[in-house]
């Protein structure tokens, strides 16, 4: 295996309604700057693109394509995307410095959530086409479903869960690209009237437009780019069964087989992605980490959920906590579909 590592990350301000395009270029154009200032790169020295965003949410067919007007013409790249998050965009451009045929690549994604009259229609799309789908259950819904079972089994109280979201609002106060934030006490979350019980809107990851984007390079050019990069010791994705009625909805293997794969132990720094306040108390329980991590100090995606991009803003912000000295390992995690359905664990570690 070649060592590598990520040695600049940026992201986009997440906002309710951005004034950009569905193609993501006002978006991408400022943070490719400031990744480019970073590092040091231009454009010219940038092997492997990849992007991450999706079709339903751009109302168009190749809407990635467009996206690419922020690269510029000139010079010819190589260039990939997924219909994913862009965490899984950032692997793809990690496999493709494992090959050799690149020692850079830079990984984007952005999406405009705002842009779908009917989100929560939208997003029903990738349930099970035969038994789920067509009683359009919103991801908002399944959750609550989830939470229940998790009370009820006495894994968690409301207590709890309103006790993550303050803990991740008060985290953001520090982060300027954050969509929420504040000083707000678990009692005072709990005072608030319920979206789909038992889920407060505190609960509930707000749905934002918004981008993100990482370097990751082959050892050697790394060290030129980066005093101290973030490299990659572990990568590793797993699934769950898509049919809802084949799973535990208070178990998911795949974030901790992930885990033990990618060798997650000894962690400082936690960015997980958990679009709900209860999906974080299962992720520290399946992740195993213990109450000396760090979990989500940027907030979280409770308190910015950029479409396709919150995923990869959890790699970048571990990432960023590597580079800077404030951890020396760290563990960035990115899921998909219902109920952590999708696990992406990435450890990163300063030596």
């Amino acid at each position: 295996m070649r060592k590598a590592g990520i040695t600049g990350f940026a992201a986009a301000p997440c906002v309710w309604r951005g004034d950009g395009t569905t193609s993501g270029v006002e978006m991408l154009v400022p943070i490719f700057a400031e990744v480019y200032r970073q590092t040091g790169l231009t454009k010219n020295d940038i092997g492997f693109w990849c992007s991450g965003s999706s079709d339903y949410l751009a109302g168009r067919a190749f809407s990635f394509v467009q996206a690419v007007d922020a690269i510029g013409a000139v010079p010819p790249i190589m260039e990939s995307h997924v219909e994913m998050d862009g965490a899984w965009a950032l692997y793809e451009a990690w496999v493709k410095v494992q090959t050799g045929d690149v020692d850079v690549a830079l990984a984007y994604g952005f999406g405009k959530g705002s842009a779908a009259e009917a989100l929560r229609r939208v997003l029903a799309l990738q349930l099970d086409p035969y038994l789920v789908a067509p009683l359009w259950p919103d991801e908002t819904s399944l959750a609550a479903l989830q939470a229940r079972a998790g009370l009820d089994a006495g894994l968690w109280t409301e207590k709890d869960m309103a006790a993550v979201a303050s803990r991740s609002r008060a985290s953001a106060l520090s982060n300027p690209r954050a969509q929420v934030s504040g000083d707000t006490s678990a009692d005072e979350l709990l005072a608030e009237p319920y979206v789909a019980e038992p889920l407060r809107a505190h609960d509930c990851a707000p749905a934002g437009d918004g981008a993100a984007v990482v370097i990751i390079a082959a050892e050697e050019r790394a060290r030129e780019m980066c005093e101290r990069p973030a490299w990659i010791t572990g990568f590793e994705h797993r699934i769950e069964s898509g049919v809802l009625g084949a799973r535990d909805p208070l178990n998911v293997p795949s974030a901790a087989t992930a885990a033990r794969a990618a060798g997650a132990h000894d962690i400082d720094v936690a960015e997980l992605h958990a679009p709900f306040s209860h999906q974080e108390l299962m992720l520290r329980s399946a992740l195993a980490l213990g109450p000396s991590v760090s979990v989500n100090p940027s907030g979280g995606a409770l308190c910015a959920n950029p479409m396709f991009a919150a995923g990869l803003a959890r790699m970048g912000y571990a990432a960023a906590a590597v580079m800077s000295g404030s951890a020396d390992r760290a563990l960035g995690h990115a899921t998909s579909g219902p109920w952590l359905q999708q696990n992406l664990v990435c450890v990163l570690e300063a030596s």
